[in-house]
């Protein structure tokens, strides 16, 4: 499956546990929703990223992609310790420049 790079970084940054890779792959002023929050910039998407890894010690695994105008929705198989592990959670990317400005999980 072809992915943007930003996507893909952030994909392969978050299973290798990399974080500073993962964190260059967002704008410095994107917005991650996740589980009801809203994290703004790269410092609260450092924190919440850490966060949700010693929670849950999830990965996902892109399992398809629907690519529309302004919206990049993957698909991934999350797996994780958490109830009905694994599933299949829809990431939401807004990308420009090269980078996700913008990104809804669940």
């Amino acid at each position: 499956m072809q992915l943007p790079a930003a996507v893909n970084t952030y994909f392969e940054a978050d299973k290798a546990e990399q974080i500073d890779a993962l964190i260059e792959s967002f704008a410095e002023s994107a917005v991650v929703t996740d589980e009801g929050h809203t994290y703004e910039g790269r410092d609260a998407i450092r924190g919440w990223w850490r966060h949700s890894k010693n929670k849950y010690h999830h990965v996902a695994e892109p399992i398809s992609a629907l690519h529309e105008p302004q919206l990049l929705t993957v698909r991934a198989k999350v797996t994780g310790d958490f109830p009905n592990s694994p599933t299949t959670i829809p990431f939401k990317f807004g990308l420009a420049e090269g980078k996700i400005e913008k990104l809804e999980i669940g």
